[in-house]
């Protein structure tokens, strides 16, 4: 009993043997190297667990030495990965090697089916390796397009639904993205913002900090007001004197007289034809006050250099109200879509928040899968309208940083700088920054700086020709954004009392002092 017991199990063995290399094969190749038309099993599996490994390292097995499947098969399968570049494709890609390799088989067991509908064998060969080629060129253009947009597509192909990434690429949204991407060439100094965003590892380069530094007096202007008398001709005020003019309602009683006479009435009439009446001759005085530009000092800390932290989360707001539409639109979903980029490049987490009027929020989580492309090419595709609410996403953003993934989060704000918070919220803001190391950056697509936009972001960087990207080929008007903080200097709440800084607060707000205590 025991003796044919075992011999069952040297049998199983020697049959287990065969397919003992599947064990080093993933499951999606099992099914595709168990059940082929072409050659033997033990072979098969042996030469697919070769070329999977030799593609993984971005080459190809020598056709040569393969003992699957026939010589002239090695060589076209040769010639085709060579010719589709797909071995520098593959390369540290396994989940791609995996998907070019379950290709390969399925288009070699059709060889049969190809010979049953009339093909020779070199015929049908011929027509098998084709097919592959077609099917790996489509695909090979899918993955440049992905790689182009977002930078590198490891997630994507990891578990890569053909079918459904093709649909995608060849949608309106898509094209839409690509559009996009290109206009990211145009701004260069936005992939080096979102890559300072963050506060996740110490930074390779230092940044001016102003957390020590001396206070020094620097040369600024400021407003003073200044009273002018400006003289207004014939406007009804002080009676001067007597002159000629046609004003009836000032003419002199004895002008009045002539209409009464039958005939000194043609006089009266040929008088106020010239103009030549005798009317009283009046003006009046207005005075103005202006502020006028002159010369001040004022404190300012000097930065010293400091090493800062980088390449953390980012939590990006972006501004999708009706003025956005045309040229600011443009730039604010490339401010998205780089951001993805530098997730995907980095492996950083990032979340976006489309706001517009009260209560209209879109939260997006910007995965690096299908999905979140998909959500992607949905927000970019979509069209800007509705008012501006920032504190309802300010809002969640400073909930999402009480949560440890976000903890080192930073926050950028893209907008055309047309809102303005709550004293509660700007407060809360700056809570933040104080309190949990928060930094606010702002992309501006707009002419100038806004009182809404100094007040949150930390630093401001200007796209100031916004309008070439909505199709108008204009510069902007102004020559500098600075123009609310040059001419509304006291219009910035302070920090420690919540309420707009007035005129003759903002010299005391300036002051070292006042600074320290957070104004």
């Amino acid at each position: 009993m025991n003796g044919t017991r075992r011999d069952q199990s040297q049998l199983f063995g020697e049959r287990e043997a065969r397919l003992a290399a599947l064990d080093r094969l993933p499951r999606s190749l099992w099914l595709g190297s168990l059940i082929n038309s072409q050659g033997s099993l033990e072979p098969r599996l042996s030469v697919m667990q070769q070329w999977r490994d030799t593609l993984a390292t971005g080459e190809l097995p020598d056709p040569a030495s393969a003992c699957w499947p026939d010589r002239a098969l090695s060589v076209g399968l040769h010639e085709t990965f060579l010719q589709l570049e797909l071995p520098g494709l593959c390369r540290d890609h396994r989940a791609l090697v995996d998907a070019v390799l379950s290709s390969m088989l399925w288009h070699l067991d059709r060889i049969v089916d190809h010979v049953d509908r009339g093909d020779g064998a070199d015929a049908a060969a011929a027509r098998a390796l084709a097919e592959f080629a077609d099917d790996w060129r489509e695909r090979r253009g899918m993955v440049d397009e992905l790689v182009e947009v977002l930078g590198e597509a490891e997630a994507l192909l990891e578990n890569a639904n053909w079918d459904r990434l093709r649909g995608l690429l060849a949608s309106e949204g898509w094209q839409e993205i690509l559009r996009i991407r290109r206009l990211i060439a145009a701004l260069p100094g936005l992939p080096e913002l979102l890559r300072r965003l963050g506060r996740a590892h110490p930074a390779e380069d230092a940044e001016e900090s102003i957390a020590e530094g001396a206070w020094e007096d620097e040369p600024s202007t400021a407003s003073r007001p200044r009273t002018r008398v400006t003289h207004v001709p014939e406007m009804p005020g002080e009676t001067r004197g007597v002159c000629r003019s046609g004003r009836i309602a000032r003419m002199l009683p004895s002008e009045t007289m002539l209409l009464a006479h039958s005939r000194l009435r043609l006089v009266w009439h040929a008088r106020h034809a010239e103009r030549s009446l005798l009317t009283y001759e009046e003006d009046e005085r207005i005075e103005q006050v202006a502020d006028e530009r002159i010369l001040v000092s004022r404190p300012i800390r000097r930065p010293r250099p400091d090493r800062r932290m980088a390449s953390g989360p980012m939590l990006i707001c972006v501004d999708t109200s009706g003025s956005m539409r045309g040229g600011a639109e443009a730039v604010a979903k490339a401010v998205v879509l780089e951001a993805m980029r530098t997730a995907h490049a980095q492996r950083r987490a990032c979340r976006v928040y489309a706001f517009g009027g009260q209560d209209e929020i879109v939260e997006l989580e910007l995965d690096r899968d299908l999905p979140g492309i998909e959500r992607l090419v949905g927000f970019l595709t979509q069209r800007f309208g509705g008012g501006t609410d920032i504190c309802g996403p300010l809002e969640r953003v400073l909930a999402r940083l009480s949560e440890e993934r976000w903890q080192r989060a930073d926050l950028l704000i893209a907008s055309d700088g047309e809102f303005g918070a709550t004293a509660a919220t700007a407060c809360a803001v700056a809570r933040a920054k104080s309190e949990l190391g928060l930094r606010v950056q702002g992309v501006l697509t707009g002419d100038r700086e806004t009182i809404g936009m100094l007040e949150l972001a930390d630093d401001v960087f200007w796209v100031r020709d916004w309008r070439r990207y909505g199709g108008f080929d204009v510069d902007s008007p102004l020559a500098t954004k600075n123009l609310t903080a040059a001419y509304f200097p006291g219009a910035l709440r302070s920090a420690t009392r919540g309420a707009a800084v007035g005129g003759e607060g903002t010299s005391q707000a300036a002051t070292p002092a006042a600074k320290a205590d957070g104004a």
